[in-house]
Protein backbone atom coordinates (compact mmCIF):
# COMPACT_ATOMS: atom_id res chain seq x y z
CA UNK A 1 0.00 0.00 0.00
CA UNK A 2 1.07 3.01 -1.26
CA UNK A 3 1.86 5.63 2.18
CA UNK A 4 -1.14 8.08 0.57
CA UNK A 5 -3.24 5.80 0.10
CA UNK A 6 -2.98 4.65 3.55
CA UNK A 7 -4.23 7.98 4.81
CA UNK A 8 -7.88 7.11 2.89
CA UNK A 9 -7.95 3.37 4.99
CA UNK A 10 -6.77 4.82 8.04
CA UNK A 11 -9.79 3.35 10.02
CA UNK A 12 -8.92 -0.46 9.14
CA UNK A 13 -6.20 -0.71 11.82
CA UNK A 14 -8.16 1.43 14.94
CA UNK A 15 -8.40 -0.85 17.51
CA UNK A 16 -10.21 0.89 20.31
CA UNK A 17 -13.89 2.23 20.01
CA UNK A 18 -14.24 1.00 16.54
CA UNK A 19 -13.47 -2.85 17.57
CA UNK A 20 -16.73 -2.51 19.95
CA UNK A 21 -19.01 -0.65 17.08
CA UNK A 22 -18.50 2.59 18.76
CA UNK A 23 -18.31 6.03 17.45
CA UNK A 24 -14.32 6.61 18.59
CA UNK A 25 -13.27 8.08 21.49
CA UNK A 26 -17.08 7.23 22.64
CA UNK A 27 -16.66 4.26 24.26
CA UNK A 28 -15.68 4.34 28.04
CA UNK A 29 -14.18 1.89 29.96
CA UNK A 30 -13.53 0.35 33.39
CA UNK A 31 -10.59 1.93 34.99
CA UNK A 32 -8.44 -1.02 37.16
CA UNK A 33 -9.49 0.17 40.01
CA UNK A 34 -13.09 0.23 39.38
CA UNK A 35 -13.49 3.90 38.64
CA UNK A 36 -14.77 4.75 35.24
CA UNK A 37 -11.87 5.81 32.86
CA UNK A 38 -11.97 8.54 30.56
CA UNK A 39 -12.88 8.11 26.94
CA UNK A 40 -9.61 7.37 24.58
CA UNK A 41 -9.22 10.57 22.34
CA UNK A 42 -9.86 10.78 18.85
CA UNK A 43 -7.28 8.15 17.59
CA UNK A 44 -4.31 9.49 15.62
CA UNK A 45 -1.28 8.87 13.42
CA UNK A 46 2.04 9.71 15.54
CA UNK A 47 5.66 9.13 15.45
CA UNK A 48 7.82 8.15 18.64
CA UNK A 49 11.43 7.95 18.90
CA UNK A 50 13.25 6.58 21.86
CA UNK A 51 16.00 8.65 23.43
CA UNK A 52 19.31 7.26 25.29
CA UNK A 53 21.38 9.30 27.65
CA UNK A 54 24.47 10.59 27.15
CA UNK A 55 26.72 7.36 28.46
CA UNK A 56 28.55 8.08 31.41
CA UNK A 57 32.40 7.21 31.45
CA UNK A 58 33.33 3.82 32.43
CA UNK A 59 36.08 3.41 35.48
CA UNK A 60 39.32 2.82 33.55
CA UNK A 61 37.85 3.23 30.05
CA UNK A 62 37.97 6.34 27.83
CA UNK A 63 36.59 9.18 28.31
CA UNK A 64 32.51 10.10 28.00
CA UNK A 65 31.51 12.25 25.10
CA UNK A 66 30.42 15.45 26.74
CA UNK A 67 26.60 16.10 26.65
CA UNK A 68 25.13 18.01 24.35
CA UNK A 69 24.38 21.88 25.08
CA UNK A 70 20.49 23.44 25.40
CA UNK A 71 21.13 24.90 22.03
CA UNK A 72 22.09 21.31 20.63
CA UNK A 73 18.79 19.86 22.06
CA UNK A 74 16.75 22.63 21.28
CA UNK A 75 18.38 21.91 17.29
CA UNK A 76 17.58 17.70 18.02
CA UNK A 77 13.68 18.63 18.92
CA UNK A 78 13.47 21.32 16.09
CA UNK A 79 14.72 18.62 13.76
CA UNK A 80 12.39 15.62 14.61
CA UNK A 81 9.53 17.94 14.62
CA UNK A 82 10.37 18.83 11.13
CA UNK A 83 11.18 15.65 10.28
CA UNK A 84 7.30 14.22 11.54
CA UNK A 85 8.36 12.66 15.15
CA UNK A 86 5.48 13.72 17.48
CA UNK A 87 6.52 11.92 20.78
CA UNK A 88 9.92 11.59 22.64
CA UNK A 89 10.95 8.53 24.74
CA UNK A 90 13.53 9.67 26.85
CA UNK A 91 15.35 6.75 29.01
CA UNK A 92 15.00 8.84 32.91
CA UNK A 93 15.33 5.13 34.67
CA UNK A 94 18.02 2.81 33.16
CA UNK A 95 17.40 0.24 36.04
CA UNK A 96 20.88 1.27 37.68
CA UNK A 97 20.28 5.26 37.73
CA UNK A 98 17.98 7.93 37.35
CA UNK A 99 18.43 10.58 35.06
CA UNK A 100 15.94 12.64 36.64
CA UNK A 101 15.81 14.22 40.29
CA UNK A 102 14.61 11.31 42.00
CA UNK A 103 14.66 11.56 45.66
CA UNK A 104 15.14 7.97 46.46
CA UNK A 105 16.84 6.03 43.32
CA UNK A 106 21.14 6.60 42.74
CA UNK A 107 20.64 9.31 40.26
CA UNK A 108 23.29 10.17 37.79
CA UNK A 109 25.24 13.09 37.36
CA UNK A 110 23.02 15.54 36.13
CA UNK A 111 19.20 16.04 35.52
CA UNK A 112 19.00 15.21 32.15
CA UNK A 113 15.16 14.75 32.07
CA UNK A 114 14.91 18.32 33.76
CA UNK A 115 16.69 19.71 30.95
CA UNK A 116 14.89 18.48 28.37
CA UNK A 117 11.38 18.55 29.37
CA UNK A 118 11.26 22.21 28.59
CA UNK A 119 12.89 22.13 25.42
CA UNK A 120 10.71 19.32 23.65
CA UNK A 121 7.34 20.35 24.71
CA UNK A 122 8.61 24.03 23.59
CA UNK A 123 8.58 22.34 19.71
CA UNK A 124 5.64 20.64 20.23
CA UNK A 125 6.61 17.44 21.47
CA UNK A 126 5.06 15.08 23.85
CA UNK A 127 7.16 13.42 26.17
CA UNK A 128 6.48 9.96 27.57
CA UNK A 129 9.28 8.88 30.45
CA UNK A 130 10.97 5.93 29.60
CA UNK A 131 11.78 3.62 32.82
CA UNK A 132 12.92 0.38 32.99
CA UNK A 133 10.51 -1.74 35.06
CA UNK A 134 11.53 -5.30 36.23
CA UNK A 135 15.45 -5.25 35.80
CA UNK A 136 17.37 -4.23 39.04
CA UNK A 137 21.07 -3.41 39.15
CA UNK A 138 21.76 -1.41 41.94
CA UNK A 139 23.72 -3.37 44.10
CA UNK A 140 22.25 -2.37 47.10
CA UNK A 141 18.69 -3.87 46.31
CA UNK A 142 20.57 -7.54 45.92
CA UNK A 143 21.69 -7.35 49.46
CA UNK A 144 18.83 -6.05 50.94
CA UNK A 145 16.41 -7.67 49.06
CA UNK A 146 17.19 -10.47 47.82
CA UNK A 147 13.77 -12.11 48.11
CA UNK A 148 12.42 -9.38 45.35
CA UNK A 149 14.22 -10.98 42.58
CA UNK A 150 13.41 -13.61 40.05
CA UNK A 151 14.01 -17.08 40.70
CA UNK A 152 14.61 -19.27 37.50
CA UNK A 153 13.42 -23.20 37.26
CA UNK A 154 17.02 -24.71 39.07
CA UNK A 155 16.01 -22.86 42.15
CA UNK A 156 18.81 -19.96 41.05
CA UNK A 157 18.04 -16.43 41.89
CA UNK A 158 18.79 -13.55 39.07
CA UNK A 159 20.71 -12.17 41.34
CA UNK A 160 23.37 -14.77 41.49
CA UNK A 161 22.87 -16.18 37.55
CA UNK A 162 21.60 -14.21 35.42
CA UNK A 163 20.44 -15.05 32.40
CA UNK A 164 22.46 -13.97 29.13
CA UNK A 165 23.86 -10.46 30.44
CA UNK A 166 24.30 -9.27 33.83
CA UNK A 167 21.78 -6.95 33.70
CA UNK A 168 18.99 -9.37 33.50
CA UNK A 169 18.86 -9.49 37.26
CA UNK A 170 14.84 -9.09 37.06
CA UNK A 171 12.58 -8.93 40.39
CA UNK A 172 9.79 -11.16 40.47
CA UNK A 173 5.94 -9.69 39.73
CA UNK A 174 4.64 -10.77 42.89
CA UNK A 175 7.50 -10.02 45.26
CA UNK A 176 4.97 -7.50 47.52
CA UNK A 177 8.18 -5.83 47.95
CA UNK A 178 9.31 -5.43 43.90
CA UNK A 179 5.35 -4.24 43.76
CA UNK A 180 5.61 -1.41 45.86
CA UNK A 181 9.56 -0.11 44.80
CA UNK A 182 8.28 -0.14 40.76
CA UNK A 183 5.09 1.73 42.17
CA UNK A 184 6.34 4.21 43.98
CA UNK A 185 8.58 4.85 41.13
CA UNK A 186 5.85 5.16 38.95
CA UNK A 187 4.05 7.41 41.32
CA UNK A 188 7.72 10.08 41.57
CA UNK A 189 8.14 9.84 38.00
CA UNK A 190 4.21 10.91 37.18
CA UNK A 191 3.91 14.04 39.91
CA UNK A 192 6.66 15.60 37.28
CA UNK A 193 4.93 18.49 35.78
CA UNK A 194 4.93 18.78 32.54
CA UNK A 195 5.20 14.78 30.97
CA UNK A 196 2.78 13.79 29.28
CA UNK A 197 2.98 9.99 30.13
CA UNK A 198 5.13 7.15 31.63
CA UNK A 199 6.83 4.44 29.66
CA UNK A 200 7.48 0.70 31.03
CA UNK A 201 10.23 -1.31 29.34
CA UNK A 202 11.53 -4.60 30.90
CA UNK A 203 8.05 -5.28 31.99
CA UNK A 204 8.11 -8.79 31.90
CA UNK A 205 10.32 -12.30 33.07
CA UNK A 206 13.60 -12.68 31.45
CA UNK A 207 13.17 -14.73 27.88
CA UNK A 208 12.60 -18.28 28.23
CA UNK A 209 13.61 -18.27 24.40
CA UNK A 210 15.55 -15.29 22.85
CA UNK A 211 15.26 -13.96 19.75
CA UNK A 212 16.19 -16.87 17.03
CA UNK A 213 18.73 -14.28 15.75
CA UNK A 214 20.97 -13.59 19.33
CA UNK A 215 21.08 -17.25 20.24
CA UNK A 216 24.53 -17.75 17.96
CA UNK A 217 25.45 -14.45 20.13
CA UNK A 218 25.44 -15.95 23.32
CA UNK A 219 26.82 -19.57 22.01
CA UNK A 220 23.55 -21.06 22.61
CA UNK A 221 21.12 -23.26 21.28
CA UNK A 222 17.46 -22.93 22.56
CA UNK A 223 15.23 -26.05 20.73
CA UNK A 224 13.04 -25.78 23.60
CA UNK A 225 12.44 -24.24 27.16
CA UNK A 226 15.35 -24.61 29.40
CA UNK A 227 15.11 -24.16 32.99
CA UNK A 228 17.75 -21.81 33.27
CA UNK A 229 16.27 -19.34 31.66
CA UNK A 230 12.84 -20.02 32.86
CA UNK A 231 10.98 -17.99 35.32
CA UNK A 232 9.87 -17.24 38.15
CA UNK A 233 10.01 -20.21 41.05
CA UNK A 234 10.56 -18.05 44.34
CA UNK A 235 8.34 -18.80 47.23
CA UNK A 236 5.67 -16.32 46.69
CA UNK A 237 5.25 -17.46 43.20
CA UNK A 238 4.81 -21.01 44.17
CA UNK A 239 2.64 -20.63 47.02
CA UNK A 240 0.48 -18.72 44.77
CA UNK A 241 0.45 -21.72 42.28
CA UNK A 242 -0.32 -23.93 44.98
CA UNK A 243 -2.87 -21.92 46.11
CA UNK A 244 -4.33 -21.13 42.79
CA UNK A 245 -4.21 -24.11 40.84
CA UNK A 246 -3.17 -27.06 43.57
CA UNK A 247 0.57 -27.99 42.75
CA UNK A 248 4.04 -26.53 43.06
CA UNK A 249 5.69 -25.44 39.86
CA UNK A 250 8.76 -26.62 40.73
CA UNK A 251 7.47 -30.25 41.04
CA UNK A 252 6.28 -30.69 37.16
CA UNK A 253 8.25 -33.15 35.29
CA UNK A 254 7.85 -30.35 32.13
CA UNK A 255 6.93 -27.02 33.31
CA UNK A 256 6.65 -25.92 29.55
CA UNK A 257 3.66 -27.68 29.06
CA UNK A 258 1.51 -26.83 31.68
CA UNK A 259 -0.65 -24.21 30.49
CA UNK A 260 -2.36 -23.51 34.07
CA UNK A 261 1.55 -22.99 35.01
CA UNK A 262 2.19 -20.70 32.10
CA UNK A 263 -1.14 -18.52 32.58
CA UNK A 264 0.01 -17.72 36.00
CA UNK A 265 2.96 -16.20 35.04
CA UNK A 266 1.25 -14.29 32.35
CA UNK A 267 -1.26 -13.32 34.78
CA UNK A 268 1.40 -12.30 37.18
CA UNK A 269 2.97 -9.43 34.79
CA UNK A 270 -0.95 -8.35 33.78
CA UNK A 271 -1.59 -7.94 37.31
CA UNK A 272 1.37 -6.01 38.18
CA UNK A 273 0.41 -3.70 35.25
CA UNK A 274 -3.24 -3.26 35.23
CA UNK A 275 -3.84 -3.02 39.04
CA UNK A 276 -0.75 -1.78 40.60
CA UNK A 277 1.09 1.10 37.60
CA UNK A 278 -1.72 1.82 35.80
CA UNK A 279 -4.12 3.42 38.29
CA UNK A 280 -0.82 5.17 40.04
CA UNK A 281 -0.28 6.89 36.08
CA UNK A 282 -4.22 7.33 35.43
CA UNK A 283 -4.64 9.32 38.59
CA UNK A 284 -1.47 11.52 37.85
CA UNK A 285 -2.93 12.39 34.51
CA UNK A 286 -0.59 10.54 32.92
CA UNK A 287 -0.91 7.94 29.60
CA UNK A 288 0.87 5.00 29.49
CA UNK A 289 2.64 3.09 27.15
CA UNK A 290 4.48 -0.09 26.90
CA UNK A 291 7.50 -1.47 24.42
CA UNK A 292 6.30 -5.08 24.52
CA UNK A 293 7.78 -8.33 22.30
CA UNK A 294 6.39 -9.79 18.85
CA UNK A 295 6.86 -13.65 21.18
CA UNK A 296 4.94 -12.47 23.90
CA UNK A 297 5.06 -15.84 25.10
CA UNK A 298 8.44 -16.19 25.53
CA UNK A 299 8.45 -13.67 28.19
CA UNK A 300 5.11 -14.46 29.90
CA UNK A 301 3.98 -10.99 28.74
CA UNK A 302 0.54 -10.97 27.35
CA UNK A 303 0.36 -7.40 26.53
CA UNK A 304 -2.61 -7.32 24.82
CA UNK A 305 -4.37 -7.66 28.24
CA UNK A 306 -2.92 -4.44 29.63
CA UNK A 307 -5.50 -1.64 29.94
CA UNK A 308 -2.06 0.73 28.36
CA UNK A 309 -3.36 3.36 26.19
CA UNK A 310 -0.32 2.95 23.56
CA UNK A 311 1.52 -0.49 22.83
CA UNK A 312 5.02 -0.56 21.22
CA UNK A 313 5.90 -3.83 20.34
CA UNK A 314 9.69 -4.23 19.05
CA UNK A 315 9.39 -5.63 15.93
CA UNK A 316 13.08 -5.83 15.51
CA UNK A 317 13.01 -8.07 12.54
CA UNK A 318 16.29 -8.47 12.06
CA UNK A 319 16.13 -10.22 14.95
CA UNK A 320 14.08 -12.94 14.08
CA UNK A 321 15.22 -13.29 10.66
CA UNK A 322 12.27 -11.66 9.75
CA UNK A 323 12.07 -9.11 6.76
CA UNK A 324 9.20 -6.03 5.86
CA UNK A 325 6.41 -8.36 5.68
CA UNK A 326 7.16 -9.96 8.81
CA UNK A 327 6.49 -6.68 10.50
CA UNK A 328 3.84 -6.27 8.58
CA UNK A 329 2.37 -9.32 9.73
CA UNK A 330 3.50 -8.59 13.75
CA UNK A 331 1.63 -5.44 13.27
CA UNK A 332 -1.46 -6.47 11.60
CA UNK A 333 -1.95 -9.77 14.40
CA UNK A 334 -1.23 -7.54 17.58
CA UNK A 335 -3.73 -5.34 16.43
CA UNK A 336 -6.04 -8.46 15.82
CA UNK A 337 -5.21 -9.76 19.49
CA UNK A 338 -6.37 -6.52 20.93
CA UNK A 339 -9.45 -6.20 18.92
CA UNK A 340 -10.23 -9.41 20.01
CA UNK A 341 -9.92 -8.38 23.77
CA UNK A 342 -11.68 -5.10 23.22
CA UNK A 343 -8.86 -2.33 24.08
CA UNK A 344 -8.88 1.10 23.49
CA UNK A 345 -4.63 0.46 23.07
CA UNK A 346 -3.35 2.27 20.27
CA UNK A 347 -0.41 0.02 18.56
CA UNK A 348 2.77 1.55 16.71
CA UNK A 349 5.37 -0.45 15.40
CA UNK A 350 8.92 -0.09 17.00
CA UNK A 351 11.62 0.26 14.26
CA UNK A 352 14.92 -0.84 14.92
CA UNK A 353 17.31 1.58 12.39
CA UNK A 354 20.78 -0.59 13.14
CA UNK A 355 22.48 -1.25 10.07
CA UNK A 356 19.16 -0.59 7.62
CA UNK A 357 19.64 1.67 4.71
CA UNK A 358 17.11 4.67 3.44
CA UNK A 359 15.45 2.36 1.20
CA UNK A 360 14.94 -0.22 4.01
CA UNK A 361 14.09 2.07 6.39
CA UNK A 362 10.70 3.02 4.01
CA UNK A 363 10.16 -0.20 3.24
CA UNK A 364 9.95 -0.97 7.08
CA UNK A 365 7.30 2.13 7.52
CA UNK A 366 5.13 1.35 4.44
CA UNK A 367 4.78 -2.02 5.98
CA UNK A 368 4.33 -1.29 9.39
CA UNK A 369 0.90 0.79 7.99
CA UNK A 370 -0.14 -1.61 5.83
CA UNK A 371 -0.37 -3.93 8.85
CA UNK A 372 -2.60 -1.30 10.44
CA UNK A 373 0.19 0.74 12.78
CA UNK A 374 -1.09 3.94 14.19
CA UNK A 375 2.48 5.24 13.39
CA UNK A 376 5.90 3.89 14.23
CA UNK A 377 8.66 4.31 16.61
CA UNK A 378 12.37 4.17 15.99
CA UNK A 379 14.94 2.96 18.15
CA UNK A 380 16.88 4.72 18.41
CA UNK A 381 17.91 8.43 18.29
CA UNK A 382 21.77 7.63 18.27
CA UNK A 383 21.30 5.27 15.71
CA UNK A 384 19.97 7.68 12.90
CA UNK A 385 21.89 9.76 10.30
CA UNK A 386 20.37 12.53 7.76
CA UNK A 387 20.09 10.36 5.18
CA UNK A 388 17.70 8.10 7.35
CA UNK A 389 15.59 10.81 8.46
CA UNK A 390 15.34 12.23 5.31
CA UNK A 391 14.17 9.22 3.64
CA UNK A 392 12.08 8.63 7.30
CA UNK A 393 10.16 12.26 6.24
CA UNK A 394 9.44 10.96 3.04
CA UNK A 395 7.57 7.93 3.91
CA UNK A 396 5.73 9.84 6.54
CA UNK A 397 4.77 12.77 4.87
CA UNK A 398 1.27 11.66 3.27
CA UNK A 399 -0.08 10.31 6.97
CA UNK A 400 1.87 12.60 9.83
Amino acid sequence: MNKREFVKTLGAGIVGAAATGLPVGAAAAAAPDGTSAAPPPPERVMNWVWITPTPEPVPGGPPAPPPPTVDEWKRRFAMLRANNIHAILPEIYDGRKAHYASGFLPRAADDWLGTILPLARAEGLEVHAWMVSMPCNIPEMWAQHRDWFDVNGRGESSVDKPAYVDHYRFTCPNQPGSQDFIKKRVEEICSIDGLDGIHFDYIRHPDVVIAQALQPKYGIVQDREYPEYDYCYCDVCRAACRKQYGFDPMTLKDPAVSAEWRDFRYDSVTNLVNRHLIPVARKKGKKTSAATFPNWEAVRQRWHHWDVDYVLPMLYHNFYYGDANWVRDHTRAGIDRLREQKKHTQLFSGLYVGDLYPAGLTRLIEKSYEGGARGVVIFSLRQMNDRLWAAFKDATSGVA
